[in-house]
């Protein structure tokens, strides 16, 4: 009788390493003209560069190696080359400002975060076990929320307290804040997803869910008003409202959560453009950015804009152009700065690349065979997309200003970190969803009690 072998995929690491370097040499590319072009020479600090940010790359891919071998091959390399254009931006502003130097603080970041998704993969052996924080997670994130209102301990910046402060040092809880809630809706939506996805009254021709059902979508309406009135932080307000929707949408399938979602949108931007002046001057700088009577609030803006019409079709070149005019262009509007140096096709490609992470976080929710796993991956995944919408759209002028970052991309600790710590678990359900069924471990999903055993079939 013929014995059958069992076939396992290929892990694809050695392609990732692939990726990993080639992601690392054009971003030691780019360093180099910036170098080129200012001085005619290449930079002292080019292998420096190479050298650190080469070596967190391909420290993070001998964890994958040892701790996720059948994790996905393109998200590390993707989110290498970001950071590293990133970095490259913001030291090419740093030559062109008079203000601190900010490229140093951006690497220390860096490999922060890389330390800290080296630790999520360790520590972390099978994504299943978050669920049983899901409630601790829901505590957790409102935590942080509500850290930056701490007297004596939060910081409002350019008008938002959003910030938390320890001495010199400051950071953004509300970036945190994203995973765990991530992980809160995940468990909680797992469970409760049969109840919220039975029918109620038809209106017209969509099918409505039950009133008794309408109340973990309103407590989140709820929340995001909370932070956008007591924090005046928009991005934020958004960012936690639109994840809690696309998770609700993923684990239901129902059209009708959308609709209620996007209505609940509408009815609280309304509300909040005719109640606070903040949001009226950022939807009246939005509206008419060229006013006169708008000049001095519009000037980020504006020059923004000036700066990618400069850009046209294929970019002024690196370090040829002028995106230090524009206030904190290596930060808010480092996306504007690409747009002037790169051109147009520099922008589609930086989208592309966030359009690749995101897709392969949603494959990795669709392979993975845990409930709880597909709407955790797809959250992270829908965060990274709604805060790269929400930030291009700003600063091309489709939506207005929010405040929120360039995840990787833009200078700032704390969502470089957290940004990392997303990619991290990403690849870790990934590792789950393309591991051969005879290899998957019973977890908390199974039912175990914490022992971890491998089925083997056949």
């Amino acid at each position: 009788m013929a014995t059958v072998l069992p076939v396992y995929p290929r892990t694809r690491r050695g392609a990732e390493l692939v990726l990993v370097l080639l992601a690392l040499a054009i971003s030691t590319g780019a360093w180099a003209v910036v170098g080129l072009t200012a001085d005619g020479a290449l930079p002292p600090n080019m292998l420096v560069h190479a050298g650190v940010l080469g070596g967190l790359a391909v420290g993070l891919h001998l964890v994958l190696r040892w701790r996720a071998k059948y994790a996905d091959p393109v998200l590390l390399p993707v989110a290498t080359l970001l950071n590293g254009l990133g970095l490259v931006m913001i030291h090419r502003l740093d030559g062109a400002t008079s203000g601190a130097a900010q490229a140093p603080r951006q690497f220390v970041w860096s490999a922060l975060g890389v330390l800290a998704a080296a630790a999520v993969l360790v520590l972390v052996r099978d994504h299943r076990v978050l669920r049983r924080y899901t409630f601790t997670a829901m505590v957790a994130g409102l935590v942080l929320l509500l850290l930056p209102l701490l007297p004596g301990l939060g910081r409002t910046i350019n008008g938002a307290r959003i910030w938390v402060g320890i001495g010199p040092l400051s950071f953004q809880p509300g970036e945190l804040a994203k995973i765990v809630l991530a992980v809160f809706f995940a468990g909680y939506l797992v469970v409760h997803r049969d109840a919220l996805s039975l029918t109620g009254p038809k209106l017209l021709f969509l099918r409505l869910p039950r009133a008794r059902d309408l109340g973990p979508i309103l407590l989140a309406w709820l929340a995001s008003v909370g932070v956008l009135v007591l924090q005046r932080d928009l991005g934020t307000s958004l960012l936690f409202f639109g994840l809690f929707v696309a998770v609700l949408y993923v684990a239901t399938e129902r059209v009708s959560w959308i609709v209620l979602g996007l209505g609940l949108f509408a009815a609280g931007a309304l509300f909040a453009a005719s109640a606070f002046s903040h949001v009226q001057q950022r939807v009246d700088i939005w509206l008419h950015p060229f006013d006169p009577d708008n000049t001095d609030r519009s000037y980020q803006l504006v020059q923004g804009l000036y700066g990618m019409a400069n850009g046209g079709l294929t970019g002024t070149g690196l370090d040829r152009g002028r995106p230090d005019i524009v206030p904190f262009a290596n930060s808010d509007f480092i996306y504007s700065s690409f747009g002037e140096e790169l051109g147009l096709v520099g922008l589609f490609a930086v989208l592309l690349l966030y359009a690749v992470l995101v897709q392969r976080g949603l494959r990795s929710a669709i392979g993975v065979r845990d409930g709880f796993g597909k709407l955790l991956a797809a959250g992270l995944s829908f965060s990274v997309a709604l805060q790269v919408f929400v930030v291009v759209g700003g600063v091309t002028r489709v939506i207005p200003l929010t405040g929120l970052t360039m995840p990787f991309l833009a200078a700032g600790g704390s969502s470089l970190v957290s940004n990392w710590i997303v990619v991290a678990l990403l690849l870790r359900v990934s590792d789950l969803a393309r591991r051969p069924a005879e290899e998957v471990r019973n977890g908390p999903e199974a039912g175990d009690t914490g022992v971890t055993q491998v089925v083997r079939l056949g």
